[in-house]
Formats: structure tokens, sequence, C-alpha cells
């Protein structure tokens, strides 16, 4: 990134923050059984930042963790139970310490989705990885198969001008190399590339254009589904 452009996009960043819409958690239960079939239920959770939490919908019925499990169970043919752990602007210090001990155990699959306010915050590699380490450990304590979602786009994001999307969308990069080395190492983790994985329009926002719509969550849901095992 051009060092000329870091007031410009400093401009534009407290200029996006005044503008944008802090939207609530999802309401309702956040947990619950979707799907029929035979065999025992599949047992997934999601654990992270706002959009575990659900911003942007209304209910967690309409969030990530419902939509994946629904989509779950249509490709197993069995029954999935799930359940969503998650905080609004929640970093990974704040999921490791905080979220993590609240997830259920005995789980089939357990999904992580942060980085955003890591990003946002302007966290470090090392801190980002350090902290990502002990949730996926802690994770892998809970769940036979542990899957990492990569940071979403931030040039994508219609709410972000152009040089900011580019600013973000580098240190999000930085976050996901660790990201990677640190899954790769491990058994049974999958990192997920949440890049190009999910076709983004208008419709993928909610109307803060910065968090999912139900419609988005479902396309994020569904296209994480090819990279989790149960």
């Amino acid at each position: 990134m051009n060092p000329l452009l870091l007031p410009v996009i400093a401009a534009q960043g407290i200029w996006v923050r005044s503008r944008t819409e802090r939207l609530p958690e999802a309401s309702g239960p956040a947990e619950g059984s979707v799907g029929d079939g035979s065999g025992p239920p599949l047992r997934i959770a999601v654990l992270g930042e706002s959009t575990a939490a659900g911003c942007g919908v209304g209910t967690h019925d309409e969030g990530f963790a419902a939509a994946l499990a629904r989509e779950l169970a249509a490709r197993a043919h069995r029954p999935v139970t799930w359940a969503a752990v998650g905080r609004n602007s929640a970093t990974a210090h704040v999921i490791r310490h905080r979220l993590l001990p609240r997830l259920p155990e005995d789980l089939d699959a357990a999904v992580l989705l942060a980085g955003v306010n890591d990003v946002l915050t302007r966290r470090a590699p090392a801190a980002w990885g350090e902290d990502l380490a002990a949730i996926v450990s802690g994770l892998h304590d809970r769940a036979a198969h542990v899957a990492v979602a990569g940071i979403p786009p931030f040039e994508a994001f219609s709410s972000l001008p152009a040089a900011l999307g580019r600013y973000l969308a580098q240190r999000a990069d930085a976050l996901d190399a660790v990201s990677r080395r640190i899954c790769a190492g491990r058994p049974r983790t999958t990192w997920i590339n949440s890049a190009g994985i999910v076709p983004v329009g208008p419709d993928f926002f909610a109307r803060d254009r910065f968090h999912p719509s139900a419609e988005g969550y479902r396309r994020w849901a569904q296209a994480a589904a090819d990279h989790i095992a149960v």
C-alpha cells in the first residue's frame, strides 16, 4: 500500500464508522435441530464474531449456523443439531477467553468465524496466530473436525471505499497466511478460503452493507459445507 494513501484511508475509515449502522445480534434461540433421516443427529457448532452472532438477520434461524445445519442435513440425509456462540465486535482474544468456554462438547464439527475485527483493530499477525492456535486446540477438545473460515474479502464490501477496502484486504491476507499455516499443521483441521467461493452481490448484504443478509449467510454456509467433513 502506498504510504501516501494512508491519510486518505484513515479519513475513509472515520467516514465509514460514522455512517455505518450498528446492527444488533440475532434474536431467538441460538441452537436448534433440522432435517430428517435415520441415525443419530450430527452435532455442529459455530463460534466467533458478529457473523456467528447473526448480525444482519432477525433471528439465529436465518444465520450462518442454522443455514449450515440445513445444508449438511440435506447432504447427509441425517438430522443435524446446531449451536451458535458469537459476539458482536469480538476479536480472537475475546473469542479465546470469553466465548470458547461456552461452546458445547462432543461435536462432529466446529466452525470458527473470526478475523474481521482483528483486521479492523490492526492486530499483529503474531498476536492473531497465538490466539488462533489456542482456539483451534480448544475446538479440537470439543469436535471431531474443525473448520476455520478465512476472512471475508473486504474489497467486495459495498460499504467500503476502494482504497480502504484494498488496505483492509491486505491486512486480512497477512492474517489468513498465518491461519493457513496453523491449520495445515494440525490433523482434522480445514482452512476455508472465503475469498472467491461465495458469489457476492447486492442481495448478499444486510442493510448496513457490511454483514450478510439471510441470503448471504445461506450462500456462505452452502460454500463452506463443501469443506466440512462430517
